[in-house]
Order: structure tokens, then sequence, then C-alpha cells
């Protein structure tokens, strides 16, 4: 009965492989195609896992698969996973330059700054761009024509931001920081291309009770298609301890192979050792007690060639005795020292495996790597945890001497290795280095191995800027300081990685982390500083304004010097709409590190909000002489030409920026609006379409694709997209008014008037939507509701000049010009610019209503020289055919006008 259970487990085992095997044989394309993508291979450790697993990746390579496998020592978060995973399917299946790209940018964006919101009261000068940029060539506002905007938007732009702050979250500003999903959507782009040339392509995951931490989440979103659709020929392995959990995966239970791997049955066990030439009965029952049936254990008693019960007999643990009966199986003295002195090291490559074992070891790497308790790809190799702990823990005991001598040799090697790095490598980017970080961490890891007390503090102050890099990167720190911890059995070592754990697991794992390491009394001013720096700007990208300030000011307060403490308050600031304190921190943090590019960047970006763009343009110029590709520097200059009207030089600057960050759907939305002022209207329309591609959510993109069509006359592909950015925002007022406004210019009255009230309901006080209606409600003969509507707009905004303006038309339309004269005349002196088409618009209604020389053919023709080629008159048009039908002279003025208009364009009057 025994032999045959045996024999079908065995078979058992067998088939797991031929489970996969069979998988791969199949057509991924056919009728018969496996409906199974993911296999999860579980079980304790020392099972037999990563044997099986070698298996399934031998399987593959037999199946012409492409593959890449991953473990706990390349994961600490998403984009550390990805880069490993794309590294290697690049050398099967050629460059992926898309996602190369798309990790580039995600680079970028974490030190990217989103626009800030204003305060309440206070109208920000980006909402005033927004709200100047939003209808093109000439500032218009939609739904408030072509005077609303130009003469005084701050009004519209107070309502802008009430509503956008509504629509768009303030998390914004984090600039992408955190949010892989780029690099997801870039990933699975070079998936789907891979898959076009490729049979199957097979990605492993291994150790996933460990890397789990980090991709759980993640996977069931890819799997779930949210970065696009997974191609059919992947196939998705994990390897772990634990079952998935339940309420995460029961939606593709159906697709999931769960492959257990349990300990070896007593009859398996049997068979093994049989199959080693280990037969004698005493022995063979010895085994069976000491290996508990994990197959690994099993392996190495087996392959000690045990002849007796006493060669098994040496006290300890069952794995420290199997451990150490392979060790002295191992009869070179050379080999078998080279075994004990690689198990120190966290991982292994050739070279940390010449610094452990030293010149005796010369040769023996590649017959290390072949040992059954070695596994890992590529460069890097790792004892099993069971054979590293049973070792690690006989040379502590046997030679605490030894033992501290020889994690300090490893730590002198990974700090050599890093220094190397450090000579090529700006200190700003070294924690964005990968291999600089694994020999940081190591380095860590060996010093707390040889010296504990002493190197206790050191180690703390690099959890603080491990802290500080992110979740993914902290705890790859800590664990490295838990193993230290678990290695030296120090109780202060295991009392701090108990209660840094506890914080990683809570709810804000970067605080509670710099909460606990602020918590010891021995960390420098330098070290408190650096952890208040980065909890202040942890509470910062958690909205907790007032929080982060008071935590960077405590860190100034520490060190005067901390440059980046100063920059990040400038931030803050900045965010708050505190223009010129933020100015002041910026500058104080470029007077501490000139080549802070960051900071001068963020100077450029104060001023640009504060509406000096020449100071702007000066110090985002500084900051891309420091780095030319510094993709948000070159959007924040273009942005900055816009808004001082230099459309050209703004549109170089933003294109640029999207040749460094393709993705950089922000700088692809400006450059639509850049493109638009300019009056180049498709070239608008592509660049928002590119930014919906990239984001069919976006509705700021599909609005503003709409204001491009609507320019350009194409009313109802405006309203198209239009409609659609309120289908995903139908509170989005801004494309509410907009739409009412298309509607006007294609004399739609009654869908204007209904859109526009929506907008008003959203916000009683919109002056755009108000301002817009007077129109509608004015030029439909409606002049009751087109007073109620002026009213209330006055009412809401006494002070607004685009108010003033659609009172002062209302006045002229109903003969009463010479009562208003004074104000038309102070309320158009106060606005010229010479240079721009918003000045050839005011020097017209000057000819119409403050010059006594009739000068309308020369304002005339000025504008719409300023307009050739471009097709937004409509609403000019509609002023002037509103004074063409009064009986006087002002009438007669407005009828030349309109003439003029209708031979420029004679489309310009047709709905």
């Amino acid at each position: 009965m025994i032999r045959q259970r045996a024999k079908a487990r065995f078979v058992g085992r067998r088939a797991q492989l031929t489970l996969f095997t069979e998988n791969l044989a199949k057509d991924p394309f056919s009728e018969e195609a496996p409906a199974d993508f993911l296999f999860h291979v579980r079980g304790v450790g020392g099972v037999g896992k990563s044997t099986l697993l070698r298996q399934w990746q031998e399987a593959a390579r037999r199946a012409d698969a492409i593959m890449a496998v991953v473990d706990e020592n390349d994961v600490h978060g998403v984009q550390q996973a990805l880069v490993e995973l794309v590294r290697q399917l690049e050398a099967q299946g050629g460059p992926c330059k898309e996602f190369g790209k798309a990790v580039e940018q995600f680079r970028r964006e974490q030190a990217a700054q989103a626009e800030p919101l204003p305060v309440d009261g206070e109208a920000s000068v980006s909402s005033r761009v927004m709200t100047q940029a939003a209808l093109g060539a000439t500032s218009l506002i939609p739904g408030a024509g072509f005077v609303t905007a130009m003469a005084n938007p701050e009004a519209a732009a107070q309502g802008l931001d009430r509503l956008r702050s509504a629509s768009r979250s303030r998390s914004q500003r984090r600039g992408g920081r955190g949010d892989e999903s780029g690099l997801s959507r870039a990933f699975v782009a070079e998936l789907e291309r891979l898959c076009r040339r490729q049979r199957w392509v097979v990605l492993f995951f291994d150790t996933w009770e460990q890397t789990a931490h980090y991709l759980d989440g993640w996977l069931l979103r890819l799997l779930d298609e949210e970065f696009g659709p997974v191609p059919a020929n992947v196939v998705i392995v994990l390897a772990g301890r634990d079952e998935l959990a339940e309420r995460d995966w029961a939606p593709l239970r159906a697709h999931v192979v769960d492959v257990p791997l349990e300990l070896f049955t007593e009859a398996e066990t049997r068979a093994l050792l049989t199959s080693r030439g280990v037969t004698e009965p005493a022995v063979v029952e010895a085994v069976l007690q000491l290996s508990m049936g994990l197959p690994l254990l099993v392996e190495l008693l087996s392959l000690a060639r045990p002849n007796t019960v006493e060669d098994l007999d040496s006290g300890g643990g069952f794995a420290d005795v199997a451990v150490e009966r392979f060790v002295q199986w191992i009869t070179d003295p050379k080999k078998r020292e080279a075994v004990r002195a690689c198990a120190l090291p966290l991982q292994l490559n050739e070279d940390v495996f010449d610094a452990a074992a030293g010149p005796e070891a010369e040769g023996l790497w590649e017959w290390l790597c072949g040992q059954p308790f070695v596994s890992g790809r590529g460069d890097y190799k790792h004892y099993h945890a069971v054979v590293r702990a049973s070792m690690v823990h006989q040379q502590r005991a046997h030679s605490p001497q030894g033992w501290a001598s020889a994690h300090t040799r490893l730590a002198e090697a990974h700090a050599t290795w890093r220094g190397a790095i450090e000579e090529r490598l700006p200190e700003a980017e070294r924690w964005e280095e990968a291999e600089w970080r694994r020999h940081r961490v190591d380095e860590m890891y060996h010093r707390l191995c040889a010296y504990p007390g002493t190197y206790l503090t050191a180690a703390l102050e690099q959890l603080v800027h491990a802290a500080g890099q992110g979740v993914a990167v902290l705890r790859q720190w800590i664990e490295a300081f838990e193993q230290a911890a678990r290695d030296t059995t120090d109780p202060t070592l295991l009392s701090w990685a108990g209660r840094l754990r506890s914080a990683l697991t809570g709810d804000d794992p970067v605080l509670g982390c710099l909460g606990v390491l602020l918590s010891h009394g021995g960390l420098s001013a330098d070290g408190r500083s650096w952890a208040s720096t980065y909890r202040g700007k942890h509470l910062y990208l958690c909205d907790r304004e007032e929080e982060a300030l008071a935590e960077l000011d405590r860190a100034i307060a520490l060190n005067t010097r901390n440059a980046t403490a100063w920059s990040q308050r400038g931030e803050v600031h900045r965010w708050l709409g505190h223009y010129d304190r933020a100015t002041a921190d910026f500058t104080t943090a470029i007077d501490i590190d000139p080549t802070h590019a960051w900071a001068v960047a963020g100077r450029g970006e104060s001023h640009r909000l504060a509406g000096r763009y020449d100071q702007a343009i000066a110090d985002l110029t500084a900051a891309l002489d420091v780095d030319p590709t510094y993709a948000w520097a070159l959007a924040g200059r273009g942005m900055s030409h816009r808004q001082a009207g230099h459309y050209d030089l703004a549109v170089a600057d933003l294109t640029a920026a999207i040749e460094h960050a393709p993705t950089f759907t922000r700088a692809r939305l400006e450059l639509g609006h850049a493109l638009r002022q300019a009056g180049h209207y498709d070239r608008a329309v592509a660049e928002y379409t590119a930014a919906i591609e990239h984001d069919p959510t976006h509705a700021w993109a599909l609005a503003g694709r709409g204001e491009a069509h609507q320019q350009a006359g194409r009313y109802d592909q405006a309203v198209a997209d239009l409609t659609a950015a309120l289908d995903i925002d139908p509170a989005h007022a801004w494309a509410l008014a907009s739409r009412g406004h298309t509607h006007h210019q294609a004399d739609r009255h009654d869908q204007a008037i209904a859109d526009l009230t929506a907008a008003i309901d959203i916000d009683p006080t919109y002056a755009w939507a108000l301002t817009t209606r007077i129109q509608v409600h004015r030029q439909a003969g409606r002049r009751e509701e087109a007073r109620r509507d002026l009213d209330r707009a006055v009412e809401a905004h006494p002070e607004d000049d685009s108010c003033t303006f659609e009172r002062l038309m209302f006045e002229a339309v109903e003969g009463r010009l010479q009562s208003s004269a004074e104000q038309w005349s102070q309320l158009l002196s106060s606005q010229v610019d010479p240079t721009d088409a918003e000045a050839r618009f005011l020097n017209l209604f000057r000819s119409l209503f403050v010059e006594t020389e009739n000068r309308v053919p020369e304002a005339t023709e000025e504008l719409l020289a300023v307009y050739q080629g471009r097709g937004d008159l409509a609403d000019l048009f509609s002023y002037v055919v509103e004074l063409s039908a009064l009986p006087d002279e002002l009438g007669d003025r407005a009828r030349q006008c309109r003439d003029l208009f209708m031979e420029h364009d004679p489309d310009v009057g047709r709905p």
C-alpha cells in the first residue's frame, strides 16, 4: 500500500510539470487554447517550489517561450519588478524602447510638481490662464465671449477655481509620484509587441510570500486589464508559501491553477533515499525523523551519504544536522569553506563570492551555483533560507570574532563598490540607482551584523533616508535590518526591528516609521532634520499642508543648511498660493545649493503662477542649463511663454518636453492650448487626441479638443467632445458652459440656455455662464431675461470688467451710449496692449464707441489681419451684428465693420 501511494505521489509531482508543459504545447489562439493563464505553486520553505520552477523554466525554453523571473532580490516595488522583468525580456525579444521612455518619465514625474489650487476668494494665475487658454486664440472663455476673458478674467477664474477643485483631486500635486500606472501601461504594450512575435511569454514570480507585499494589488489590476488588454499568450506563475487571498482573488479562481506542494510522505522519503543509495534501515529511520518530510533536507541528508545513525547524530536542530552533515560530505576543504563563507552575504554574485570566500576559492563560483541549496537567476544567487539560517547560526556561535571580521570585510567591499558608483553619479540621483541601493543596504546589513551596538544609530539614520524614498525602498531597508536582527539575535536590534515592522504595517508606513526613528535619542541633529523634512514632504502629499509646514519649520530649525527642507517648504507655500513666500524659500535653497535644479524650477513655477513671466522664464532656463532634458522645466517654460503670448516659443518648449517624456499628459494638454491660441486648430486637435489616447477618461483633454473644434467652426464635433467630457464628469461646469457657448454660436439658443443654466446651477455666481447667458438672451430678443442675468452678474461681481462690458453693451444696444461713454473710455484705455490680438479688438471698440474720427475700417483691417486664416470670429461678429441694428451713427459704424467681417469671411455670419 505504501509503495502504491509513493508511486502515485511521484506521478503527481511529474504531473505538475506535465500540467505546465501541456499548456505551452497548445496554440494560444486556437479553439483549444488553455483557459488557465496563472499557475500558483505553494508550500512551506524547503518543499520544492524552487525546484519545480526551475523545471518549468526549462520546459518554457523547450517550448520556445521567452520568460522572465523575479523574486525578493529584485522586488521592492512595482517599478523595480517591471524594470527587471523587461531587462530579461529584452535579452530574448529585443529592445523595449517605449518602456524605457516610460521609466525615464516615471522618474522625472517623481520630482514633478502639479499646479496648486488657490486659496478661497482669490483666483489663481493658473485659473486665469486656463480661462484665457480655454477657448484659444485670443484668451476666450467658454460661454463668455471675446471680451469677457480679455477685459478682466479674474471673476471668471475664481469661478473656475471653485469648479475645478471639485473635479480635480488635490493629489495631482504628486506629479505621478508613487503611481506606476504609466509604467504598467507601457509594460503591457511591450508584452503585446513581444506576443505578436512569440508563441508564449511566461512571467515567473518566486517567493510570492514576500513580493506580494508590493505586487499583489498591482497584479490584480494587471489581470483586470486596467493597464490595457493582456495578450492571450502571456502565462504567469506565482510561487510562495501561502494561499492567495480568497477575498481578492475570488473573481479569477476559474483561471488560476493551484499547485500545492506538500511535505514528502514517508514513502516518498524512502524512495528518494533508495535512489541515492541510502538503504540502511536505521539510517533511513533517522533521516525520516530529522528531515520532517522537507524535500530539501531529505536531499541534503541523502547527499551526505550517511552509513550509520552516528553519522547523523550531531545534536542540535534537524536543519543544522542536515546542513552540517552535507558540508562534511564535501571532502575538498576549499569547497567546504567556500560554502560556509558564502552563507553570510544576503545575495551573491561572482564579486561578492570572491570577497566572501577569498582567493583560496578561485574557480569555485560555478561549482557553488550548481549546489541544490543555491538558486536565483542572472547575476545574483542566494542560499535557501533554511540552509543559510543554519550556517549563519553555526558560524556566529563557533567564532564570534571570525563572524565580525567576515562581516566587516564584506561591508567594506560593498562600500568600495558603492563608492565607485558615486564617482559617476550625482548625489541627488543615487537613491534612484538600484545597484547603488543594493550595495548600500548590504553594507548596512553587514556592519550591523559585525557590530550591532556600535552601528545602530548610523543604520537608523540610513532608514530615515530610505523612508524619504517611499514605502518600497523603506521596506527593503527594514527587511535587511530585520535580517540582521535575526542573524545576530541582538536584543536591541530585535526590539527596533519589531517597532519598525509594526509601523511598516500601519495605515501610513512612512509617517509611522519616521515617527519611530525620531524617538531614538541618539539621532543626530542632521538626521532629525532629514526625518522632519521627509515627514513634511509626506504630509504635504497627503493634503495636510499646515502640519507639513510645521514639520518643515522644525527641519530648518534643526539644520538651516538643509536645502531640501527650504525647497520643500517653498513647494508647500507655492501650492497654497503664497507665491512670495515660496519664492523666498526657493531662493534660500538655491543660495545653499546653486545646482539644485528642482529648487530653481520651483522658483520659476512660483514666478509663473504669480504672473511674473520674464522671471519665470529666466529661472526655468537656468534649471534647463543644469539638465536640458528636464521635461517638467521645459513644460513650465512653455506655459510661461504661452501665458506671455509667445506662442511659437511655447510650442517649441512643450514639444521638447513631450519628446523627453512622451507620457507627460499635462505637457501635451498645454501644447494643445498653445497651438489653439496660435490658431493651429488641427494640430491642437491632434495633441488633445494623443492625450485622450493616453487617458481616455481625461475630461479636460476632451473639453480642450471640443474647444479646438469650436474655434475651427466644427460645432457638431465640438458638441460631441464636450458631451463626452460631461459623460465622464457631469459636474464639469467648464464643459457645460463651453457646450452652451457652442450651441450659442450655432444659433441653437434653447440648447445654449439649458447648458448655461446647468453650469449656473452648479455655481450660481459663475461669471462665465452668467455673462454668456446674457448674450444669448439679448441676441434672442429676450431683454427681460437678459436684464435679470445682468443684474445678478453685477451683484455677484461688481468689480468684474467682464460684467461691466456686458452692462455697457446692453446700454449701447438700448441707445444709451452717451450716458456711458466715459465708462467705455476707462474700460478700454485700461486694457490696451498694442502688441496682441486683444489690443486689436479693443482698438476696434474704441473706434466704435469713443473715437470722434471714424477709424472703423483701419481698426477692423488690423483686427482681421491678426485673425487671417482662423475661424474664431463668431463671438466678435455677434457683438458687431447687435450694434449694426442701431439707427444712429454707432449703427453706421457697426454696419461698416460687419460688412468688412463678411468680406473677410463670408461664412462668419452663418449658423
